[in-house]
């Protein structure tokens, strides 16, 4: 298990150490986001604590062995988003980060005694698609390549901050300045679309503001390739495949990359946490103070409306004027910040933004390795069907569909959408010999279900095997290969990793909550209205996933700042 572990006597002096002085800068909570502005406002120069509200340091990017000799990833289960620039600039694979790729990397069974494979060798791309469909085989390389034409696009606004309005900057040097940087900013970002050409840039459009299904019922023929290139539309999100402006998402296919290859999700070895654990190795050799089991109960301000540091749940004042919050928006402003600072319209927008959430994360303890019948006479034992993401119970777009038309009638779906994942086939440190590790990402399982409660035993239980027994039309005995799991619901997310409403992204990423209007229109710039305090988890521009790209450009923006004082 990673933690930053203090017994009752060196707890007590880290938090001693806390009170001791004025910190140049606080971070509010150790998750990767939280984590990775610490490293860069210390590599800055400045002094910075991170506090960390449970145990152990990682948010949703965490490892817990919860289970004796089984280590799971509990929430995030693959990395591929992490910024270039984040890995490179903190050294990363010097601080320990091990990156495993996949290959293949997709698996889809068919209960017709079919399967799809698909990863980064393009060879085997067709010839597996062809066995469906000899078009959509010939189609699907520039169907990647077009993708990765728009995330290129992309790519510039992921490291830097949105080119917010001035947010009441006094002096006319500031102002100017800000102004030539938005300038420069949009110039910039016009070139680029002007380099598309405009016939990639209507389908650009066309892609953004489009559902999913329509996208890719204009590439493709095959179901089952439409329903697996169709989960990357819906994943964390309460949508359907056929919602307007879920076709977006569909760049979350090619919009990573492990170790400069495009579009490659790997595992990490050691599992998530150790991603959380590399940045914190990074941060403390840059002199970041890490604090678990110290949870801030509110924020200081003082007469003047700025930002003077954070009361503790335990009564201990840690002092400081600049504060980053990896905490979701709505734990941010409407729970840590005292009453009447903030402006009425800003904390109604924070409050009814989206936060829902219909993910489920069961992680498994396993005595073997499933076997699936669709492929068990070509690959017995293990194989590539075990080294990817494992697609359960989306053969076409309309059983994606349908498991979505449940949730929206308040119920789990019947046949839920599963992305199953076992990265102990490539990671030999996360379970005893000859068992595994098993992660189950599910969809759609409302927060609060008209049929039951999330609280009850027996109401948990029941869903927990109806996703086995799904698993098991696939690969027959497997529920009786479990040992015993773990299950995070909406509610739970929440209660443990601090998930307001369970949502995986600290808040919904459609476009209505993306770039300038993350979290809302106005402050997608990291500051905020409370002078002093900064947004820096997923809340915060470019969004959710692993990616680190909020942490480190809410710091830059910090030492800015910092400069000007």
């Amino acid at each position: 298990m990673w933690r930053r572990s203090f017994g009752t006597d060196s707890h007590a002096s880290a938090l001693h150490a806390l009170k001791e002085k004025k910190w140049d800068a606080l971070v509010i909570g150790g998750g990767h986001n939280g984590l990775t502005a610490a490293a860069y406002l210390a590599r800055g120069g400045l002094s910075v604590a991170v506090l960390e509200r449970r145990h152990v340091i990682g948010g949703a990017a965490v490892t817990e062995e919860l289970i004796p000799g089984f280590k799971f990833s509990r929430c995030s289960y693959l990395q591929s988003l992490l910024r270039p620039s984040v890995i490179s600039e903190l050294e990363l694979a010097r601080h320990g980060m091990k990156l495993l790729k996949r290959n293949p990397s997709s698996f889809t069974p068919c209960l017709d005694g079919r399967y799809l494979l698909l990863g980064p060798n393009k060879e085997l791309n067709h010839s597996e698609i062809s066995k469906f469909s000899k078009r959509d085989a010939d189609a699907y390389p520039r169907y990647e390549s077009q993708l990765e034409r728009f995330c290129k696009l992309m790519d510039p606004l992921l490291d830097s901050s949105p080119p917010e309005s001035s947010q009441g900057i006094s002096s006319l040097q500031d102002r100017l300045k800000s102004k030539v940087h938005n300038s420069v900013f949009w110039t910039r970002l016009l070139h680029q679309a002007a380099s598309l050409g405009q016939k990639d840039m209507v389908d650009f459009m066309d892609l953004l503001l489009s559902p999913a299904s329509k996208v890719l019922n204009n590439w493709f023929e095959t179901d089952v390739l439409k329903a697996t290139l169709a989960t990357d539309a819906v994943i964390g999100s309460t949508a359907s495949v056929s919602a307007p402006g879920s076709g977006y998402v569909l760049l979350h296919h090619v919009m990573g990359e492990t170790d400069g290859d495009r579009g490659i999700w790997s595992y990490v070895e050691g599992g998530m946490g150790s991603v959380s654990m590399a940045i914190s190795n990074a941060a403390s050799e840059a002199g970041a103070h890490i604090v678990t089991s110290a949870e801030v109960s509110q924020l200081i301000v003082d007469d003047s409306g700025k930002v003077n540091g954070v009361l503790l749940a335990d009564g201990t004042v840690v002092q400081s004027s600049s504060i980053l919050s990896n905490a979701t928006p709505y734990k941010t402003f409407m729970e840590l910040v005292p009453q009447n600072v903030l402006p009425d319209d800003f904390t109604r927008a924070i409050k009814y933004s989206d936060y829902s959430s219909a993910t489920t994360k069961i992680n498994l303890a396993v005595d073997k390795l499933p076997e699936f019948h669709c492929c068990n006479s070509i690959y017995p034992g293990s194989g590539p069907q075990h080294t990817g993401t494992i697609h359960i119970g989306s053969e076409s777009m309309e059983e994606i569909d349908s498991a979505c038309q449940d949730a929206v009638n308040g119920l789990p779906s019947r046949r839920p959408v599963i992305e199953m994942t076992i990265p102990s086939v490539l990671d030999k440190t996360i379970s005893p010999p000859g068992k595994h590790v098993i992660n189950l990402f599910i969809q759609y399982t409302p927060y609060n279900p008209s049929d039951g409660r999330w609280d009850d035993p027996a109401y948990r239980e029941s869903f927990a095997l109806r996703c086995f027994n799904l698993i098991d039309e696939y690969t027959p005995g497997f529920s009786s290969s479990v040992i015993g799991y773990d299950m995070l619901t909406p509610p739970d997310l929440e209660r443990e990793i601090g998930l307001t409403g369970g949502n995986i992204f600290h808040g919904a990423m459609g476009l209505d909550s993306l770039f300038l209007m993350r979290p809302v229109k106005g402050w997608s710039n990291y500051r905020t209205p409370l002078a002093g305090l900064y947004l820096c988890g997923s809340g915060a521009h470019p969004g959710g996933g692993v990616m680190g790209a909020p942490g480190r450009n809410a710091a830059k923006l910090v030492l800015e700042d910092f400069k000007k004082k």
